[in-house]
């Protein structure tokens, strides 16, 4: 595959995983669709740090449109597809890679730490054990709020990883070989 396909495929994955990391963390925000627990401080200090909104949201998408318009090579910019653009997607992606993969850390000490609830949850295994589950009443299903969406940050953070080490390669070969589009 070629260096200008690669990036039509990795710049609208890109940006489709940002834009939901972003969903997910604000969902993240208000357990039950209720604001009152965020307005009272009882979100936990991973949700609350956001790291789906800026690690792997904005830094994602921000490669990501970058990569996007340059494999589309946008018509308003004359110099999309050289080797200078390339290498501002490597460097992109490099900051993408580091974003997600702080949003990868993030939601995984989440997730392994626990929601906050009214009634705490008293074991470290609360993951494997369901009966815990039902003794945090308040907010009404907290745990399974936490544990899917904090899965799907972990999910989405890791495709993120993976596509952006794939732009940093790819952009690598662009800096070298340019884009074989049309050869």
């Amino acid at each position: 595959m070629c260096v200008g396909k690669c990036t039509r495929i990795v710049g609208p994955c890109l940006l489709t995983l940002g834009m939901l990391s972003i969903v997910a963390n604000i969902l993240l925000l208000f357990p039950g669709w209720a604001w009152k627990y965020l307005a009272d401080g009882h979100i936990t200090k991973q949700a609350k740090a956001v790291p789906g909104i800026w690690g792997g949201g904005i830094t994602v998408l921000l490669a990501a449109t970058h990569i996007t318009a340059m494999g589309w090579r946008c018509a308003g910019c004359s110099d999309c597809g050289t080797r200078r653009n390339a290498f501002l997607s490597v460097v992109l992606s490099k900051l993408a890679l580091l974003g997600s993969a702080a949003c990868f850390i993030m939601s995984g000490v989440g997730l392994t730490n626990g929601p906050l609830c009214l009634i705490s949850i008293q074991t470290k295994n609360y993951l494997y054990d369901w009966s815990f589950w039902s003794t945090c009443l308040e907010p009404v299903g907290i745990v399974t709020w936490n544990i899917c969406l904090f899965s799907i940050l972990l999910l989405i953070s890791a495709a993120e990883m993976v596509l952006a080490s794939l732009q940093i390669i790819n952009g690598c070969f662009g800096c070298l070989c340019g884009f074989c589009d049309g050869k």
